[in-house]
């Protein structure tokens, strides 16, 4: 029989979570523009903001209220958190922001990390305002959105990848389609009224993203969008886009627009035995490639496949 909740005792959990955090991070987490709240060994409070990247915040949190916010989640969550199991990957209580902690000894001190929906989406006339793009760049990418050309975003982590396919969410072409979304967690935002959402379940029993990709053809979709492939479901998308559905994003972790290719390659060969080169290169469009650097986001490469094409294949 499973024990009952009760009310309070939520209410007091979630109370002293919120103290743990502290009001900084609170505010950080209300703040529509952060996207990521990073805090180190040190306790230092590091943001990551749409548009401007990464920045240092005054505030301090110590070790003890960081052990305390990790414990208080590993209880929500239904787990245990300690030296034998130092690692916890969760959600924050009534919210969609992913969480990812780690304690000693795998590190020197509690380490936290809370990704978040942002609240506003950054356009593509944003990325030309701020430089990371120009303008013939967001204009050769709007118009394969809406010419409904399949389009992957690589970059490296924290480039950006997941705020540049909400900027392509937000394109025009998309308001009218029926879009169906799958995610590990929540993330992506769409301007269509005619959207579905789908999440990855860990916990048993567990609903991976390639049962994702396959429930998704019985949902009539006409665009599909896949936050982040990191294994062999990567096959199961490019099959789904080659049989009637195109104008699909989907986002990927590579060095370079062409290492993208090589990547998405490899996910597929954790399906099936042989490289489907011909399979990648009927399928996929475009390759939009955006970095990081000292002085922020910036896509630097965008790779058309119609121009390399014969070499790839």
């Amino acid at each position: 029989m499973n024990a009952v909740v009760s009310p309070i005792g939520v209410a007091r959990r979630r109370s002293a979570l919120a103290r743990a955090l502290g009001p900084a991070i609170a505010a950080a987490l209300e703040a529509p523009d952060v996207v990521e709240v990073l805090i180190n060994e040190d306790g230092s409070v590091w943001l990551d903001r749409v548009g401007a990247g990464l920045e240092c915040t005054p505030h301090k949190l110590s070790p003890h209220d960081r052990e305390a916010a990790i414990r208080l989640l590993a209880h929500e969550a239904g787990e245990t958190v300690g030296e034998d199991r130092p690692t916890l990957a969760t959600i924050l209580p009534d919210s969609a922001a992913r969480v990812q902690a780690i304690l000693p000894p795998l590190a020197s001190a509690p380490i936290l990390a809370i990704r978040k929906r942002p609240g506003i989406i950054y356009t593509l006339a944003d990325y030309v305002r701020d430089g990371i793009a120009t303008a013939a760049q967001a204009e050769r990418v709007a118009a394969s959105v809406a010419a409904a050309r399949n389009i992957v975003v690589a970059g490296g982590t924290g480039s950006g990848k997941t705020t540049l396919l909400n900027a392509l969410l937000a394109e025009p072409s998309f308001r009218g389609a029926r879009v169906v979304i799958l995610e590990d967690t929540a993330e992506l935002q769409c301007a269509s009224s005619n959207a579905v959402q789908l999440l990855t379940k860990r916990s048993a029993p567990s609903v991976s993203m390639r049962d994702l990709v396959q429930m998704t053809l019985r949902l009539r979709p006409d665009r599909i969008v896949v936050g982040e492939v990191r294994d062999g479901a990567a096959l199961e998308v490019m099959k789904a886009w080659n049989t009637g559905h195109p104008g699909g994003l989907l986002s990927l972790h590579a060095n370079s627009a062409e290492d993208a290719l090589l990547r998405l390659e490899d996910l597929c060969m954790e399906a099936r035995a042989s490289p489907p080169k011909r399979l990648i290169a009927a399928t996929i469009d475009m390759v939009v490639f955006i970095t990081r650097r000292e002085g922020g986001r910036v896509i630097t490469d965008i790779l058309d496949l119609e121009d390399v094409r014969g070499e790839f294949v």
